[in-house]
Formats: structure tokens, sequence, C-alpha cells
């Protein structure tokens, strides 16, 4: 099980559309497109904070678990990402501390239901880096309204600061072995040959993690 993990706009699922044709395995995307509350956070984000946070939590809970139950697969995001989302909001002031307690805690009792599955950890975690001025770029580029920061401060600012925050929590992550793709040296969305370089990277380290 391959685990892709970014800021917004990073490539993500593009990665993993990619990487399964490639491996001819599944994919499990992120709820996004079909995602009821999304929008109404990017309108109001103290309404809706919580409550899209839970949603995700939620959806990926399934997914991985849908993921952990088969021999090989990839997720566009996972549910080791999500705290990072609810913490931000926190500091923001879109969530309350009692709110972000009752997350960690049922975060913790999912975390530990896993603990039970077929498989207890992701095989490998690909971290797509990419510069600020790249993660704008291909929001913009994939042209979801609501995510669009023409005037819209707020907006930018909050991408701004998510961006300031996976370098640690990737320096952090412990659950699988990683490794990290320059997004910005490899335009894999638009570029065939700079795709083929990532996939022959994530091959070479599945090689020798034994996978392949």
């Amino acid at each position: 099980m391959i685990v892709l993990a970014g800021t917004i706009g990073a490539g993500k699922s593009s990665l993993a559309k990619a990487l399964g044709e490639y491996l001819g395995t599944e994919v499990f995307y992120e709820s996004v497109d079909n995602n009821p509350v999304l929008d109404l956070y990017y309108k109001d984000p103290k309404k809706y904070a919580f409550l899209l946070q839970i949603y995700f939590l939620n959806k990926r809970f399934e997914s991985i678990k849908a993921a952990y139950r088969q021999d090989n697969n990839i997720l566009d995001r996972s549910i080791f990402e999500d705290e990072l989302f609810l913490t931000l909001n926190y500091k923001n002031g879109n969530v309350t501390k009692i709110e972000l307690e009752i997350y960690k805690e049922l975060l913790s009792n999912m975390m530990e239901e896993l603990e039970g599955m077929p498989k207890k950890r992701p095989d490998l975690l690909v971290y797509i880096d990419v510069s600020f001025e790249t993660m704008l770029s291909r929001i913009k580029q994939r042209g979801r309204d609501f995510e669009q920061v023409d005037d819209q401060p707020d907006l930018e600012a909050y991408y701004r600061q998510v961006h300031e925050e996976y370098p640690g929590w990737y320096e952090n992550y412990s659950a699988s072995p990683k490794i990290s793709i320059n997004g910005d040296e490899t335009d894999f969305v638009n570029n065939p040959k700079d795709l083929a370089k990532v996939l022959t990277k994530i091959d070479n380290e599945l090689s020798k993690l034994g996978l392949t």
C-alpha cells in the first residue's frame, strides 16, 4: 500500500492516478468533488471546520480500512495527515479546544482499530514537496471555484499556513518508510518525461523494500 502526502495542490491525485495505472492497482481518492461540506467550509470556516474534518476523517478511515484488506493499492491522501488540518483550524479559532480534544480522542480510537487489520501500516509514503508558488499554480490549474485565492487574502494566508506545516509533518512521520519527491524540479503533472522519472524512483524504492 502506497500513501501519497503533500499540501493542497501538490499533485497527489495526478500522481495517484499515474501510479495506479503503472502498477495496475486500485486507487482510493480523497472525497472532494462529492463532498457536501467543503464548499460550505470555504465560505464559513468557523461554522463548518469541525464538521468538515469529521467528514474527512470518516471517509479516510473507510478508505484505509478497505485498502488494508487488499494486497496492493494507493491512497491519494490518508488518515495520517488529518490532525494537521484540524490543529490549524484550532490555531485560527475555527474550532474550540473541546472540539479538538474530541477529534483527537476519536482519531486515537480509529488508529487503535487499524491495529487489528490484516496490514498494520502503509508500505511506503510518498511525500510531494512543492513551493508555495507551485501550490497556488496547481490549485488554479485544476479550477475548483471555491479554492481560488483571487480577491480572498484570508484564503491565501490559510494556504500559506498549510504549506508551512508540511515539512515538519513529513519530518516527524514515522508510520512507514517514506520518500520525498521534489514537485518543482519534476513536473509530473504536465511532463510525461518527469512523470516517468518519478515512477522509476518509486519503483526503485519499492524494490529496496522487497515489494516488487
